[in-house]
């Protein structure tokens, strides 16, 4: 008995950690400014809820403006991503090339290779090409990335040899055993490559804040740390920020979670 119920201390003080300052941020951002979030004991809930807190926020910054910013590289970051990285995992997992078990470590190296040690190598070729305080320029360095393509080759190498040696036998080229067999297979990690993508583009800061100096191509992250240097006085309006900001990665998740758990195991198969 006394087991059962510490595991679910357990699970209660996990789910306190991880869910508690979410809560938090969201019950803030509906607090009118009556309401004191200082209070003693806290107040979890609202008093009086209110939105307004997220029209105030949408008058005095141009949050929507941030918002389009990050979902146009959010978007061409998940569109470049499923297909780079589905077409370079099929290519190490599949094809039969000289060089594919160096290109396969050179990949597995680079995930190791922490970003801050190339920022700066980045932001010069960024300049170089005359693509700084463009979206492009934070579109193109996680326009392939390196964990993608593992989790691709890894789904691709699940699949029976049998089925492509039945295509290839049938008269069916790379391309046509790409396409038709092995990418609607492993459609359960394309997702999940487009979840981790869109996640990690729409929450990047560091990198936007090197190569962007104009703020009509902020992204939203960046915004919101102008939010919070105009309004820092007002917790409440930095919490519907943070909100707002939040609000489509859970859509998104929720929208895939089915194929987002499905993919996983895939791309678990085989290391």
């Amino acid at each position: 008995m006394s087991r059962i119920v510490g595991r679910y201390a357990l699970l209660l003080l996990v789910l306190v950690i991880t869910v508690g300052p979410f809560l938090w941020q969201l019950s803030t951002s509906l607090k009118g400014v009556t309401e004191d979030i200082y209070s003693t004991p806290p107040q979890l809930f609202p008093l009086h809820p209110t939105p307004g807190n997220y029209a105030r926020v949408a008058d005095a910054v141009p949050i929507w403006s941030f918002a389009l910013n990050s979902l146009i590289v959010a978007v061409a970051n998940v569109v470049a991503n499923c297909l780079g990285a589905s077409m370079a995992g099929y290519a190490l997992a599949r094809l039969r090339f000289r060089g594919r078990t160096a290109a396969t470590t050179v990949f597995l190296a680079s995930l190791l290779v922490p970003f801050e040690a190339i920022m700066v190598a980045l932001f010069l070729v960024m300049r170089s090409l005359h693509l700084s305080n463009t979206l492009a320029a934070v579109v193109l360095p996680g326009a392939i990335g390196a964990l993608n393509v593992m989790l691709m080759r890894n789904a691709f190498l699940a699949l029976p040899s049998a089925v492509e040696e039945a295509a290839v036998i049938d008269g069916a080229n790379a391309w046509q055993r790409f396409t038709r067999i092995a990418l609607p297979s492993a459609r359960g990690t394309v997702v999940v490559v487009a979840v981790f993508s869109f996640m990690f583009s729409w929450d990047d800061f560091l990198w936007p804040l090197i190569v962007l100096s104009d703020p009509a191509r902020y992204t939203l992250t960046i915004g919101l740390s102008y939010l919070q240097g105009t309004f820092v006085n007002d917790q409440r309006l930095i919490a519907a920020g943070t909100m707002i900001a939040v609000a489509p990665l859970v859509l998104l998740f929720v929208a895939a979670q089915k194929y987002f758990f499905r993919g996983v195991g895939e791309g678990a198969v085989k290391g």
